[in-house]
């Protein structure tokens, strides 16, 4: 170290994106953070905090997304040298960086690049040097090639799926380097790539095996000889060579870190035709008669294809169109009007979301001519996507509209019988209860909720009575085998057949 306080760079770009998804996350998808507002981002890192004064910390840049598609090579080379020009500037003016906190997702495809989170980190080495530590933060749902592991000294993931711990993980990969630059320097590295490739619906770690699995990975963490252990499940909707399982255990004892990443990598091979859906699978017609059919209420059902938390676009509108010809939601007509007020069947639905920030603007100018209980009638969804299906008409009549959410922009909600659609300017993921009370919707008291999501986040998995994953199209099909994979390594499980057990021997790095 060059002093007692250590000098820490804060970097990074998180994304995850599906290469089966024809959006593409440009500038509009990215947030910025820099300098004292990136540091600040951190929980850990709040003034007063233990690991505040523990080093002295300097945001250089980091560039966040929501999922989408692949990141368009200019945004991506852009942040990158604006990281490696910013490094070098300031070490030409303050003296040598003692390590670097290098936050990323593990699952960002630049378009015309492979493993671009490996170019980043290679990049942020040749501007600090050998002699900086990195320490790498990740989302489970990452790919780990060789060239990535090998540039950082210490690698991390995270444990849970849901990501309930994503600050505990960023916080320990702070902790580990802030401990080895005070003693130890960089460990040594046992890596190793699984051969399997599955969702995150399949290997939650609220169910088994994962949760046996990832309850081993914090119990090799704390053994002698070791600094931390991770294991990545890999991202399926992208189409690259290193999009795999792998397993890395980091520390002192070379004999402890290779038995163990070898023990965890075979344990997870061998599970690999255990893992299952974390909840009741099923096609769309299935799912919806099992919703209507059962009593508990409210009953959620995701829209998995194309959620926008996993790299979907987020405008399919395939299982929009078939809700709203549902007869259950179906709008009587009253007087002549083909809208109608209610349902014929009496039921109710809420569908989050759709983004077409046209329609949202052409919604929210009704409201605001007309107020409340405006008709509308207007064509939206399937801008990005319309592979599936196209765009859906809404006629129906406004009860919402609300300006300046930070994610989604205008809101609005159009009623269509019993089914309320929420209709939004920019893609906007609904995985709170506020995020439905907060726009006049009553989650706990309707009949279905249809969300845009995979296994369900932590809040709506407590609000709901029963649910169940429907298997319908978009980027991030959780039918793997349709969705075309053709670079895959091969054999990968279960896209290739195996004519023997695979080398699951680690290598150190």
């Amino acid at each position: 170290m060059t002093s007692s306080r250590p000098r820490v760079a804060i970097a990074g770009m998180s994304i995850e994106s599906s290469t089966f998804s024809p959006h593409r996350s440009g500038w509009e998808a990215f947030t910025l953070r820099r300098g004292d507002e990136l540091v600040a981002h951190y929980p850990f890192l709040a003034d007063g905090a233990p690991l505040r004064d523990a080093a002295d910390w300097t945001g250089v840049l980091h560039a966040r997304s929501l999922p989408g598609g692949a990141v368009p090579a200019d945004v991506y080379e852009s942040v990158r040298d604006e990281i490696v020009a910013t490094l070098r500037g300031r070490q030409a003016e303050h003296g040598p960086y003692d390590g670097v906190l290098l936050d990323i997702h593990g699952a960002m495809t630049v378009v015309g690049r492979d493993d671009a989170e490996a170019d980043l980190a290679a990049a942020v080495r040749a501007a600090v040097g050998p002699g900086t530590l990195i320490s790498t933060t990740m989302d489970l749902h990452g790919n780990v090639p060789r060239e990535l592991a090998e540039v950082s000294d210490l690698i991390t993931c995270y444990r849970m799926a849901p990501h309930e711990d994503v600050w505990e993980t960023r916080e320990r990969a702070a902790t580990n380097l802030l401990s080895r630059l005070r003693s130890g320097g960089a460990p040594k590295k046992a890596w190793l790539q699984v051969p399997v490739l599955l969702p995150g619906e399949k290997t939650s770690t609220r169910i088994e095996p994962a949760a046996s699995i990832y309850a081993d990975v914090a119990r090799v963490a704390g053994l002698p000889g070791v600094v931390d252990a991770a294991l990545w499940v890999g991202y399926a909707w992208a189409d690259e060579p290193s999009c795999r399982a792998a397993v890395v255990v980091t520390g002192d004892d070379e004999e402890v870190i290779l038995r163990e990443a070898e023990r965890l990598g075979r344990r997870y091979w061998d599970a690999r035709d255990e893992f299952a859906f974390v909840a009741p699978a099923a096609p769309y017609e299935e799912c919806v008669a099992t919703a209507l059919a059962s009593d508990q209420r409210p009953y959620f059902l995701s829209d998995s294809g194309d959620n926008p938390t996993a790299g979907g676009a987020g405008d399919v509108t395939w299982t929009l169109a078939r809700l709203l010809a549902e007869p259950a939601f179906a709008a009587t007509p009253e007087d002549g009007d083909d809208v109608g007020p209610v349902a014929t069947g009496g039921r109710t639905a809420i569908y989050a979301s759709l983004p077409d920030a046209a329609a949202a603007r052409e919604v929210a100018k009704a409201w605001a001519e007309h107020g409340t209980g405006a008709e509308v009638d207007v064509e939206a969804g399937a801008r990005v996507d319309d592979g599936p299906h196209g765009p859906v008409r809404l006629r129906g009549v406004v009860e919402h509209v609300s300006e300046g959410d930070p994610d989604a922009g205008t809101v609005a909600v159009v009623r269509v019988g019993g089914l309320r659609v929420i209709l939004t300017e920019r893609r906007k993921p609904y995985h709170l209860e506020s995020d439905f009370t907060s726009i006049g919707l009553d989650p706990r008291g309707t009949d279905v909720v249809v969300v845009k999501i995979g296994y369900l986040e932590p809040d709506l998995y407590d609000m709901a009575a029963d649910w169940m994953l429907m298997l319908t199209p978009g980027g991030v099909d959780q039918d793997l085998l349709r969705l075309g994979h053709h670079r895959l390594t091969p054999p990968t499980h279960p896209f290739h057949t195996f004519a023997t057990d695979p080398n699951l021997t680690p290598t150190l790095l």
